[in-house]
């Protein structure tokens, strides 16, 4: 399980820094990685006709042309100085007089959440590299990824509903716009691969620790001791000592059956004597 959950935290820190870095560089798959993608011709303050926003830039189309990283950049960004014909609904007061109260701090939000999110599981994934040789390494990294989980949790549905609101804005304005497929199935799918290796990890520090407890309970085996046959000797003291030195059922039989004998024996002899006695009576 160790290898398979480091393999699945290894996964979701890729897709994750794919979306961190998205419009860094004009490469695969940096350049195909946005949340939206919007028509904004005909925006006073928009300086591209199609707009893209990643997670620190709005960019133009295949993510070039991109304007200066801005952490948790207001939507409203892509048009700043002058929102004359944006969709009412994307603008307000917020962001330097660019974006309205509920994108603001929506966005704002899971933005911060997804990026704690990612520093666990960076940190996750250090502790995971250890965690096959201690069950306390496992249940920490179990721990790290779990809370890594948790603020993704918090950060995907936020990211989506503001983006998926936004692009039904633009369409409600005659404008074209789409929902970035890349950055929210890598958003999603690094989701699920933290999801599975939290399990695993946890399964793996608690099956490490009953197989444990299974060895150590197991009881030792014990030479077994022949015990000395009996010494030869005659009458019936030689076997009374060959009875007395013998263990186990094969020699407590033997015993009885001596004993038995003996009783016989002595039963025959007074009924000899009697007779004898009646003959001379």
């Amino acid at each position: 399980m160790g290898l398979g959950s480091l393999i699945l935290i290894s996964t979701a820190v890729l897709f994750m820094f794919f979306v961190v870095l998205s419009g860094v560089r004009d490469h695969t798959p940096l350049n195909k990685v946005w949340f939206l993608q919007a028509d904004t011709s005909n925006i006073a303050g928009a300086p591209r006709p199609l707009s893209q926003w990643t997670y620190f830039y709005v960019c133009g189309d295949h993510n070039k042309d991109c304007g200066s990283p801005v952490p948790a950049l207001p939507l409203g960004y892509a048009w700043k100085g002058d929102s004359t014909g944006a969709p009412a609904a994307l603008v307000g007061n917020h962001g330097h007089g660019t974006t309205s109260k509920y994108y603001y701090y929506m966005w704002r939000f899971g933005w911060v959440f997804y990026l704690m999110s990612f520093v666990l599981a960076v940190f996750g994934l250090l502790s995971a590299l250890l965690a096959p040789c201690s069950r306390l390494v496992s249940g920490l990294s179990g721990l790290i990824i779990g809370s890594s989980l948790f603020f993704l949790s918090i950060a995907a549905p936020l990211m989506t509903a503001v983006f998926v609101k936004a692009r039904n804005h633009f369409h409600s304005d005659g404008r074209a716009a789409k929902v970035g497929p890349a950055a929210f199935g890598f958003t999603w799918g690094a989701w699920g691969a933290l999801f599975l290796a939290m399990l695993m990890l946890f399964l793996g520090a608690g099956l490490g620790g009953s197989r444990r407890d299974k060895t150590q309970a197991q009881p030792r085996g014990f030479a077994k001791v022949t015990p000395a046959g009996p010494t030869a000797a005659g009458g019936a003291g030689g076997a009374a000592t060959a009875g007395a030195a013998g263990g186990g059922g094969g020699r407590l039989g033997f015993w009885r059956r001596q004993r038995l004998r003996g009783g016989r024996g002595s039963f025959g002899d007074n009924e000899s004597q009697l007779r004898v006695k009646d003959e001379y009576a």
